[in-house]
């Protein structure tokens, strides 16, 4: 059996976000990866800052590509994405994914922990970003690069930050959930993603920090084509 794997990227993420998972994606594994506007091929159009604008934008990408067996991927923004684009699919009665992967995020139902990221002034909000890890020094310290990413990365916190849980989804599927040892989402936070779901969830603990994933793909890879039962 083949699957479609929608990837849904990071804050400041693009659809070249996941080139390295299509790179090690088994036969089989087709990765499909979805991009939010104001970055990558869709770096003209305005950000948008509001999480259900968001999922109404990744929704109308992918609606017509369900017909096939598929799951769905995020990390940390995407993996609040692909919790609502999910819920979303479902709602519309439309085919759901047979595995949602998640990683770099506790569960929905968790309350913010810490003060807004996206209203800091830039000294400030570069540090956040420099304590996230992911994103070079080179580029954070360099004016011109953070005057294009700026915008977009205020933009994507701000969705998350705006966030209102509306209670247990009670998805009928299983959920992987990926963590990095080092990172701020502890294992008890990845465990209220049981929450979510009357089927299965597994947690998976990987060293680093929230960006292990750029550290490990293959194995991230792997984990994903192996559930599908394709390796």
């Amino acid at each position: 059996m083949k699957f479609n794997l929608f990837c849904f990227h990071f804050a400041g993420g693009s659809k070249y976000s996941y080139n390295s998972y299509a790179a090690a994606a088994p036969a089989g594994l087709n990765i499909v990866p979805v991009e939010l506007p104001g970055r990558g091929a869709r770096s003209m159009e305005q950000p948008l800052s509001d999480i259900w604008l968001m999922v109404d934008d990744i929704f109308s990408q992918i609606r017509h590509s369900l017909h096939t067996p598929y799951a769905i991927y995020g990390h940390s923004l995407g993996s609040l994405l692909s919790y609502l684009v999910t819920i979303r699919i479902r709602q519309e009665g439309l085919n759901n994914p047979v595995h949602l992967f998640v990683s770099g995020r506790g569960g929905p139902s968790i309350p913010r922990k810490h003060p807004p990221t996206s209203e800091l002034p830039r000294p400030a909000f570069i540090s956040k970003l420099k304590e996230l890890g992911g994103f070079p020094d080179d580029l954070l310290n360099d004016d011109n690069v953070m005057n294009f990413f700026e915008p977009i990365l205020r933009s994507d916190f701000r969705g998350v930050e705006t966030y209102q849980y509306a209670g247990p989804a009670m998805l009928d599927l299983p959920i992987t959930v990926m963590i990095g040892k080092e990172e701020k989402v502890s294992y008890e936070d990845a465990c209220e993603w049981k929450k979510e779901t009357s089927n299965d969830v597994q947690i998976k603990v990987f060293p680093g920090k929230h960006f292990f994933i750029f550290n490990y793909p293959r194995e991230i890879v792997h984990i994903i084509s192996s559930t599908l039962g394709l390796s």
